[in-house]
């Protein structure tokens, strides 16, 4: 076959025919020569066209899918983004919640692409070479759409050092922005989009901080790799007595006492700096909701065992000190390590604890990184609420 294109194997077509956006390089038969980040259309075995995909020849995964059928690829991006936040404005009350996700990647049908929300700001993560060769298309997209006051670019992720690409950070549009004051559910936070993690906030975790919100009631509460302290935030909010906020970066630490003056909270509340680790090795835990959210301790598939390890390690110490009748939400972002498995380490965590726990609840999705139910892989957050005796 001369003419540019991919063309799959017999047999191979029935995941691309199912509107699975990855085509891995042992199921091609043929490709055309193509430049990294490239857009081919993608054949079966006997010359149906499937669709058009962006490509990369230093990755497993060889294309990954922007149209499925005839549809112009780049008149279908533009589709989706329309779809996107078409989805979003339909989901948020902007008075009330002004930060969300507008575009999550495969969920979103626009794989390697993330654009999150803060207010008029808009922060861009490019995974792969062939978003960041559409780029700047995007970026007018968005320009001409929602009228941002600035678009910044925090591609930091790992798949670009897998895509041969380098870091890519700073103002793409606008005026230079280093931080947003934002709402989410009436909860005030200021999002530092320079030095933060991630690209400013913990957005997913949006309806577990509300479940923390109704657990916390009359409790005292303890949250674990607090970053800039979204659950204490929403523990006060839902009525806590006692709210202790932990994480080893003192610059989050700092942004978390920040947020609670910004909401005018005031009472018993403790601001730590310390390795969550040592602190529950070290401190009694005598309370009555504990929140463990700690970053991917799994960055890559070679890291499941330590990582396991490590979430072990932090559910055990947990569960060993834990007051009867208290409850446990416990998260995982790891993508390699999935809720069966996630489940399991807790389990071994409580054997090891010798403590009975029941799991009372499981991970609430944030409606704004919506799982495409033809891409299962874009699951990765999960949680536990558990009830310990």
């Amino acid at each position: 076959m001369n003419k540019p294109g991919i063309v799959l194997k017999p047999g191979r077509d029935k995941a691309i025919k199912n509107k699975h956006h990855w085509i891995f390089s042992g199921a091609v038969s043929y490709i055309s020569e193509f430049n990294n980040g490239e857009i081919l259309p993608v054949y079966s075995s006997s010359g149906e066209l499937l669709g058009h995909a962006y490509c990369n020849q230093k990755t497993s995964i060889l294309g990954r899918m922007l149209s499925f059928g005839e549809i112009d690829p780049v008149k279908e991006l533009e589709n989706n983004l329309v779809s996107a936040i078409g989805m979003r404005e339909s989901l948020f009350n902007e008075k009330v919640t002004n930060c969300y996700r507008l575009v999550n990647s495969e969920g979103d049908n626009i794989p390697g692409l993330i654009i999150d929300k803060y207010d008029q700001v808009l922060v861009i993560q490019s995974a792969t070479a062939g978003i960041d060769l559409l780029k700047q298309q995007i970026i007018d997209f968005l320009v001409k759409k929602l009228k941002p006051v600035a678009i910044y670019e925090k591609s930091d992720l790992s798949s670009r050092r897998e895509e041969g690409l380098t870091m890519s950070e700073g103002l793409l549009f606008g005026k230079e922005t280093k931080s947003v004051e934002v709402i989410e559910n009436d909860i005030k936070f200021v999002v530092d989009l320079v030095n933060s993690q991630k690209t400013g906030f913990f957005l997913d975790q949006r309806e577990m901080r509300v479940w923390v919100g109704e657990l916390a009631k009359n409790k005292t509460v303890l949250n674990c790799f607090a970053y800039t302290g979204g659950f204490s935030l929403y523990a006060v909010k839902g009525g806590a007595k006692q709210v202790d906020t932990v994480d080893i970066s003192t610059e989050a630490v700092k942004r978390a006492e920040e947020n609670f003056a910004l909401n005018g909270f005031r009472g018993q509340f403790g601001f730590i700096v310390d390795d969550v680790f040592e602190f529950l090795r070290a401190k009694e835990l005598n309370y009555d909701l504990i929140i463990l959210d700690p970053p991917a301790f799994a960055k890559k598939k070679n890291d499941i065992i330590k990582a396991c390890r490590g979430y072990k390690d932090i559910n055990r110490l947990t569960l060993q000190k834990m007051p009867a009748g208290s409850i446990l939400v416990t998260s995982s972002c790891s993508y390699h390590v999935d809720e069966k498995l996630f489940q399991t380490v807790v389990f071994q965590a409580a054997v090891e604890a010798n403590r009975k726990v029941r799991i009372i609840g499981r991970h609430h999705l944030a409606p704004d990184h919506p799982i495409n139910i033809f891409h299962p892989e874009g699951e990765y957050l999960k949680s536990l609420v558990l009830y310990v005796e």
